[in-house]
């Protein structure tokens, strides 16, 4: 089936309008289950399905045969980063030049503390370096968001790391799991060094709330209450 795939696309990059054509009508529902998350904001499914489809070709255009990864998992995050591109630049999600100047303002904060200190930095510090709430930082990186990369990293632990490829290359992944694993990986980007490395030592190397107390020093009380309080995010995340 991916050899077929891999034909078409060889087709579709060489013009063959057939093979582009089949391509999309066999990615639809990979494309409905992206645009399903962008729902109930003011667009019409068919509309976006339609941006989806732009992102669609071109990952077709861009793909390259060699590489050693379902087209499928390469395809969802620029399908994704289209539509989200659409939004913020050209829909009812208008992404003013302030807060574009807070987003860059914050990554370079962020990039700076992360280098003095040696660790990422939370929200609250990038905040209060630049003398703007929380929520402002917020939602200018958010605004700021592209196309994720296959090969960022999700975590990394003594030297260890672990990309969000490694996450997405299982073969039994349906379409729907592949964006589930996605946005998952989001909201995880978005939780506090601490919770990371809660939810890495517990989901990732599989420990137990004990040896992950013992691991971190704080009491396994304290892990329980962690744990819950990330589980409701990611809830919330997904709601």
């Amino acid at each position: 089936m991916e050899e077929e795939v891999l034909n078409l696309i060889k087709l579709a990059q060489e013009g063959d309008e057939e093979a582009t054509k089949i391509l999309i009508e066999e990615n639809s529902g990979l494309i409905w289950s992206i645009v399903r998350r962008f729902l109930n904001r003011g667009y019409d499914g068919e509309d976006l399905f339609q941006i989806g489809s732009i992102g669609l070709l071109k990952c077709i255009k861009k793909f390259d045969l060699s590489y050693e990864v379902k087209f499928s998992t390469y395809a969802v995050p620029m399908i994704m980063g289209e539509i989200k591109r659409f939004l913020r630049d050209d829909g009812i999600i208008k992404v003013s030049r302030t807060l574009k100047e807070t987003a860059t303002k914050a990554k370079y904060i962020k990039d700076l503390l992360t280098k003095q200190n040696n660790e990422e930095p939370t929200i609250n510090e990038i905040a209060n370096a630049l003398g703007v709430e929380p929520q402002e930082v917020l939602l200018a990186l958010d605004s700021d968001k592209d196309v994720e990369s296959l090969y960022s990293t999700v975590y990394q632990n003594d030297g260890k790391s672990v990309y969000l490829i490694d996450k997405l290359e299982n073969k039994g992944d349906s379409q729907e799991n592949i964006v589930e694993n996605i946005v998952l990986k989001d909201i995880i980007k978005g939780l506090e060094p601490r919770e990371k490395q809660i939810i890495n030592l517990r989901y990732y190397q599989d420990k137990t709330q004990s040896q992950v107390a013992k691991e971190i020093g704080v009491s396994q009380v304290q892990v329980s209450r962690i744990e819950k309080k990330i589980l409701a995010k990611i809830r919330e995340g997904f709601g």
